[in-house]
């Protein structure tokens, strides 16, 4: 298997530049925020076992966020439902990973951004890496801390709205997900603009006229 490593990122540690990973989960359910995350790795401090946070259980996972919450500097970004339904996924993704940046304790040298489209009017300069989850040390980070929180949120989002299934498929479309779309109806934590629940939305407005 090949891991993620700090290739792109040793050039700028190599002239004491900090360097921030920044990654997204979420642009796949159907219900639940997209949250991103930015994670500045010190080179002294890196934990472990890193790698691209869908390789990894729950477990290892959690364990991971934990020790870079601890030992690296950590910005949280996400985008609501709303937004998502408004400016769509893609766009929505990237004020995420705008917000999560900015919301780092102390601004980075560089940032090395996930997939192939760099977030407008950042507060650095940026790469894009397309796979950078399984390229990059800070990114995989960042992808471990993302997906860590947002399960967290839609945890308890299924104590609020029970029998979606939210806390093990955290919002995406698995087939009891669907099943409960159909018996209980969409929650305002439904992406109305995702074709399911537009269409759920649709025949429930045709059967009411």
């Amino acid at each position: 298997m090949d891991w993620p490593d700090d290739s792109f990122e040793a050039p700028f540690w190599a002239k004491g530049r900090r360097v921030a990973g920044v990654d997204e989960v979420g642009r796949g359910p159907l219900a639940g925020p997209v949250v991103a995350a930015a994670v500045v790795l010190h080179p002294d401090c890196i934990p472990p076992g890193m790698n691209d946070s869908k390789k990894m259980s729950h477990k290892r996972r959690a364990q991971r966020a934990a020790w870079l919450t601890e030992c690296a500097e950590v910005g949280i970004g996400w985008a609501s439902v709303e937004e998502i339904d408004e400016i769509n996924i893609l766009q929505a993704s990237l004020l995420a990973m705008h917000r999560a940046l900015t919301n780092l304790p102390n601004r980075p040298d560089h940032a090395l951004i996930d997939g192939r489209f760099l977030p407008p009017q950042l507060p650095c300069k940026a790469t894009s890496i397309i796979g950078g989850d399984g390229r990059s040390l800070s990114i995989a980070a960042a992808s471990i801390v993302a997906k860590t929180w947002r399960d967290r949120h839609m945890r308890a989002l299924a104590q609020q709205h029970p029998g979606y299934g939210w806390e093990t498929n955290a919002g995406y479309g698995s087939k009891n997900h669907k099943a409960a779309l159909e018996n209980l109806g969409v929650t305002p934590h439904h992406r109305r603009s995702f074709r399911p629940i537009h269409n759920i939305l649709w025949q429930g407005e045709t059967t009411s006229d």
